[in-house]
């Protein structure tokens, strides 16, 4: 694998509720990826980008919904979800700041 593909598996963090809870208790972050990346894959992009060790990945195919507007029925797109856990004592910060 390349560091190119590696750059572009993640695409961004998944913000929600649950993501928050699982990163404050069992030290775990989800991101939306590729929907063709496996989990190794995965691993050595957050391990390539964030400088943290990866303990394991577990990947979740999220289907999209079917919704309907007025008449007019669509689809929504689906997307793929990785929920990485870290090392005990590995952090990630994507605020970027600096703590004062």
């Amino acid at each position: 694998m390349s560091n190119e593909r590696l750059m572009t598996v993640l695409i961004q963090p998944h913000v929600s509720e649950k993501a928050a809870t699982l990163a404050e208790k069992a030290n775990q972050y989800v991101f939306r990826v590729r929907s063709d990346a496996s989990k190794d894959e995965v691993k050595k992009a957050v391990e390539l980008m964030f400088e943290v060790k990866v303990d394991g990945v577990n990947l979740l195919n999220k289907p999209g919904k079917t919704r309907r507007f007025r008449n007019v029925t669509g689809k929504r797109n689906g997307f793929k979800k990785a929920y990485v856990k870290l090392q005990a004592g590995q952090t990630i910060d994507f605020t970027g700041g600096s703590a004062r």
